[in-house]
């Protein structure tokens, strides 16, 4: 069997994804960075690192228990890697931390501990635990006669070791932080008007002694911060007697009582505690034990308040307006006019959520269809979908019940709106429902007409605040007909359709791509215009990435735009010379998939809610759409051309992994993307950029191999 690229250059997604936290963890140490959002930074990578190990070292630890004895040690090994990573990415936190409390005092902002509290302050700590702790804590006095409780992977806890008459206890003890804010203000020093937080865990230490209400006659009582990470695997069994909802609500409990993957403690935890809870914990040798300071779950960081003047938190951008929505009728009347594309959160998420209640009202709408991956609380589509039905439309709804960790949101979201008389879809036996689809259908005299949404991103108003995505709004039949063709293929998944213009996972995703690379590597050996632009969150199928590979040897040029894990590795002589790639990571979290080909001098464009990822491609129901507005696909080449220029907040992605930022000459300006393509959005004019020339870049190449 023929040595694949990858066997030559791959790295591990799981490596690569810490590299990816690794970036954000830059943003939390960027001094450039507003300090505010620079503690909500090292929230961000505390709650990404939360889901690393439920999801991605937990699969790799059941990888390892139950693969062949061959691959087992590699398992193993890749499980040390991580390991080794994760303790460096520790320290690197805790010393971003200390130096973002410094800056914070800086600015008159104190967070402090139980032992640096004034005698006034203890009193308010006192009061305030009696008010408002005291009777959310359920203290559990451990011992060997019980079995040991379940711990919430969600929750931090306080591991206790009390000291009375000679003897030993240990307790623990669930800090409620989902009921009460994290860090609590109390008044500063000698009682007076400051700005000073405490982390709840220290308040409940101050209090310790009435915690056990003088059960125990304590000589003393240390507390110290643990977290326990569970297994989030859901397994749904084959009871062919119960129901999907059943299957997954059941699959639900199971997983609070998922198998530990990491279990992280106060480094100053005494031997003895460690021991003991190591052994009634049920911690083996492929669970990653990571020693770390006293405060953990971080992610509450993410609600950080800001005590201080605006400037020390991020300036939030203006939304930019559609001239021609706002101009129109109303949206659908501009649909009909040209193709729309919004740009979230550049652009409001109202026009989207307008779209639907426009289409509920209006008469000649006769029916609705949308999948919802992840929607908001409170969501106005969700609404907007309910009123459809009472305005007398026919609407489904695909709910996919396996959005890990909103399934029993969307479990709730589906009750209602069946309750709301809404036909509701929960998914596809064995594949996830990934796609971001809207297709109304409109009476137009003697013909039924589209009006189509295909996006990157989820219907949810609260992430399009956070997240870019791009939303394409078109009246193009045929498009149409084939967003009308994936929901029947939903929900009738023995039909096979002929798609001519998406590209449907798992149908023909795969191909589609394979064929557009193979197109640029034989335009390359014609000597024609060539060229690849990926933007996406993660690259890690192993057949596309060795595709790429053979496109960089024919002397394609490939410009990489990828957020997280990307085992491609660039820049290799003789393999991947041909190929640049840069990580963005910023203020917004970069979600949309693009993909440019070069064609000949004929470029095409597609966005697309599916990554370059095994399980994108294979086993979920993705749609990857054409752009073929000729100004829709120069304001994307556009954006990426901005994005691609980024000389500020851009990481190149290296054999070493090193997340270097991208080096700029001084006399160059610099180049934010993000703020640079809002100012592009809101004034139409594009910035003096260096852009690219693909067939220069060819022609060069050639004369090179000439000369040689």
């Amino acid at each position: 069997m023929a040595e694949s690229n990858t066997d030559k250059a791959w790295i591990a997604k799981e490596l690569s994804w810490l590299s990816f936290n690794d970036r954000v963890l830059q943003e939390a140490a960027d001094p450039s960075v507003p300090i505010i959002q620079r503690i909500r930074y090292l929230g961000i990578f505390s709650n990404n690192l939360d889901e690393f190990f439920r999801v991605r070292v937990a699969d790799v630890r059941r990888l390892a228990a139950f693969s062949t004895p061959s691959k087992q040690e590699e398992y193993k090994q890749l499980l040390e890697e991580i390991r080794q990573k994760v303790l460096k990415l520790q320290h690197r936190f805790e010393s971003t931390y200390n130096a973002n409390l410094k800056e914070l005092r800086r600015r008159k902002i104190y967070v402090i501990n139980e032992k640096q509290l004034d005698d006034s302050q203890i009193e308010y700590v006192r009061n305030y635990f009696h008010a408002h702790i005291q009777q959310e804590l359920v203290p559990i006095v451990l011992d060997e006669a019980n079995p040991m409780p379940e711990l919430n992977d969600a929750s931090i806890y306080l591991a206790i070791k009390l000291s009375y008459q000679g003897q030993t206890r240990f307790a623990l003890l669930e800090v409620p932080t989902t009921r009460i804010e994290r860090f609590v203000r109390i008044p500063g020093r000698n009682g007076k008007k400051g700005k000073v937080l405490i982390a709840l865990e220290n308040m409940i230490r101050v209090c310790l002694p009435q915690v056990f209400r003088g059960v125990f006659p304590l000589d003393s009582a240390e507390a110290y911060t643990i977290k326990l990470t569970r297994d989030a695997e859901l397994e749904l069994g084959e009871e062919v007697t119960q129901t999907f909802v059943e299957k997954m609500t059941q699959s639900l409990k199971r997983r609070r009582k998922g198998d530990p993957v990491r279990f992280v403690y106060d480094a100053q935890m005494p031997n003895d505690m460690l021991e003991y809870l190591v052994r009634r914990l049920g911690l083996g040798r492929l669970d990653s034990m990571i020693p770390g300071g006293r405060y953990h779950n971080s992610k509450d960081f993410m609600r950080f308040p800001n005590l201080g003047p605006a400037y020390l938190d991020s300036k939030s951008l203006p939304k930019i307006r559609v001239p021609e929505i706002d101009a129109a009728d109303n949206i659908l009347s501009c649909m009909r006019e040209r193709d729309l594309l919004l740009f979230y959160p550049y652009h409001s998420f109202d026009y989207l959520t307008d779209l639907l209640k426009t289409a509920a009202i209006d008469p000649a709408v006769k029916s609705i269809r949308i999948s919802l991956y992840r929607v908001a609380s409170n969501s106005h589509v969700v609404d907007a979908l309910l009123n459809a039905v009472a305005n007398h439309k026919e609407v489904t709804v695909v709910v996919e019940l396996q959005a890990r960790f909103d399934e029993e949101a969307n479990i709730a979201l589906s009750q209602r709106l069946t309750d709301g008389g809404v036909n509701v879809i929960l998914g596809v036996p064995g594949l996830k429902v990934h796609s971001k689809l809207i297709s109304i259908s409109r009476q137009e005299g003697s013909v039924q007409k589209y009006y189509s949404h295909v996006g990157t991103g989820n219907f949810n108003e609260k992430t399009a605040e956070v997240y870019t995505d791009f939303s394409l709004l078109t009246y193009d039949q045929a498009i149409g007909d084939e967003v009308a063709k994936v929901f029947d293929f939903i929900a009738y998944t023995y039909k096979r359709h002929n798609f001519q213009h998406l590209a449907v996972s798992p149908l023909n995703s795969r191909d589609r791509v394979i064929e557009n690379v193979q197109a640029e590597i034989d335009a390359a050996k014609r000597g024609d215009e060539c060229g690849i632009t990926l933007k996406c969150n993660n690259l890690v199928d192993r057949e596309l990435v060795d595709k790429l590979y053979e496109a960089s040897q024919a002397g394609v040029p490939i410009r990489l735009i990828v957020r997280g894990m990307c085992s491609l590795v660039p820049g290799v002589k003789g393999l991947s010379e041909n190929i640049e790639a840069i990580s963005i990571v910023d203020g917004f979290l970069e979600h949309p998939r693009v993909y440019i080909f070069r064609n000949s001098g004929k470029p095409r464009y597609y966005i697309s809610s599916a990554d370059l990822m095994t399980r994108n491609i294979d086993f979920r129901v993705e749609v990857t759409c054409p752009i073929y507005s000729p100004e829709l696909q120069q304001r994307i080449q556009s954006i990426i051309d901005i994005q691609w220029a980024d000389n500020v907040k851009a990481r190149l992605i290296d054999p070493s992994q090193t997340n270097a930022f991208r080096p700029r000459k001084k006399s160059a300006p610099k180049v934010r993307s993000q703020l640079q393509i809002h100012s592009y959005l809101e004034s139409g004019k594009l910035p003096r950029l260096a852009k690219l020339d693909y067939k220069a870049r060819n022609k060069s190449k050639k004369t090179k191999k000439k000369r040689g």
